[in-house]
């Protein structure tokens, strides 16, 4: 497939593409409630005369069929949920839904694949294959949407050799993507504690059985799962973010409330310490005269790019925005339920640059001030469409 005619193709629609996302950047909306989100893309889907069906609430499959015969089939992600944040930026296309933002790029990822849908609905005639495209709902939230939507058959009927997604990075510069072989980002798991005593008057400890203390001890030893018992080459992470006294001075209370998030790359790890964490706080609490109850909520797996099918996307993207453009990614221990896509599908999930210093475009994501430099679209629809179609082997 002609690269320079995907390119001039791209070109053309990058006024649309920023149009798009302004849209959606402006009517964000939380995850499992993305209603006019899934609209918005229905018409474009019409628009584009492409048939969908829609999958897991919100979400959306259509499927792009090349005009030359052949079995293979690609399929393409895009999440489209937004975050329980209040935007700060002075844009024109700033957040109209108070208390909900657009904060980690999903607005951008469905703007794009949307671009890419109509670049290879133009192509369609000239390539082989199938390219199926995903529009999934509540990335955010778990089950999350990918879970729900493979359960529902959105890898079945065609069934894709290989997924492709597409994820911002405001630490690399627009105009940049970057990839990961093997192992890439970390399994997720909430974790909820409620640590019981005996509440009293802080003069009279001897009267009391002091939830807080026992909690002290807990945060301090519950890091050993880490330190003594994972092994070091592996990474992993806990951490609490969540603790809730709420006593007084002189008053010590009933219960002490702890949320935190356990994350690894070994599913046989991940449950070993799932039992060693509860364990080890039930012995805590009861050495102490109180009680515990310790909670996992299990999230995401880890996500894993498979290496042949990373090793020749990459190659592509090479081919296509040139090896200078072209970055390596560390291991990240953030989480993505297109990690879910990746256990049972050869995946590649890579990482598209927003960052533009000059303009001041540099927040993290999941914060107020984040944006993307729309410049990333003048490359993120053409790559899209490129890859899919040399996976197909166009």
């Amino acid at each position: 497939m002609n690269k320079e005619k995907i390119q001039e193709l791209s070109s053309n629609i990058f006024s649309e593409v920023v149009a798009n996302r302004r849209h959606l950047h402006a009517h964000p909306e939380l995850s499992f409630e993305e209603e006019q989100t899934s609209a918005f893309i229905a018409k474009k889907l019409d628009e584009l005369g492409l048939q969908y069906e829609h999958m897991a609430g919100n979400g959306l499959v259509a499927l792009i069929k090349g005009g030359k015969p052949s079995d293979k089939v690609v399929a393409l992600r895009a999440d489209m949920d937004a975050l329980p944040i209040t935007e700060t930026n002075e844009v024109p296309y700033r957040s109209q839904n108070t208390g909900v933002m657009h904060a980690c790029g999903h607005d951008a990822h469905t703007s794009s694949l949307l671009g890419t849908a109509k670049i290879l609905t133009q192509l369609k005639n000239d390539f082989a294959g199938t390219v199926k495209l995903i529009f999934q709902p509540a990335e955010e939230k778990l089950p999350g949407g990918a879970s729900l939507m493979i359960k529902e058959g959105v890898l079945e009927n065609p069934k894709p050799q290989a997924v492709l997604g597409q994820h911002v990075m405001p630490l690399i510069e627009a105009g940049k993507v970057g990839f990961r072989a093997g192992k890439y980002m970390a399994s997720t798991d909430e974790i909820y504690v409620t640590v019981k005593g005996k509440g009293g008057h802080g003069a009279q400890p001897q009267s009391n059985i002091d939830p807080v203390i026992i909690t002290a001890h807990m945060l301090t030893a519950l890091q050993t799962i880490i330190s003594r018992y994972n092994d070091p080459k592996s990474p992993s992470v806990l951490s609490f973010g969540k603790v809730i006294a709420n006593g007084a001075t002189n008053v010590i209370p009933n219960e002490v409330y702890l949320e935190g998030t356990f994350r690894t790359m070994d599913e046989a790890w991940r449950a070993d310490a799932h039992k060693k964490m509860k364990k080890m706080a039930e012995n805590i609490a009861e050495a102490f005269g109180g009680s515990v109850d310790f909670n996992i909520m299990k999230g995401y797996p880890f996500l894993i790019n498979e290496e042949k099918l990373t090793a020749a996307t990459r190659a592509h993207a090479e081919d296509y925005l040139g090896k200078e453009n072209v970055l390596d990614l560390d291991i990240w221990m953030a989480a993505e339920d297109f990690a879910y896509y990746s256990q049972v599908a050869d995946s590649c999930f890579y990482r598209l640059g927003t960052r533009n210093e000059k303009r001041g475009i540099i927040s993290s994501v999941h914060t107020p001030t984040f944006d993307v430099e729309e410049d990333a679209f003048k490359i993120s629809t053409g790559l899209m469409a490129y890859l899919a179609l040399k996976q197909l082997g166009n």
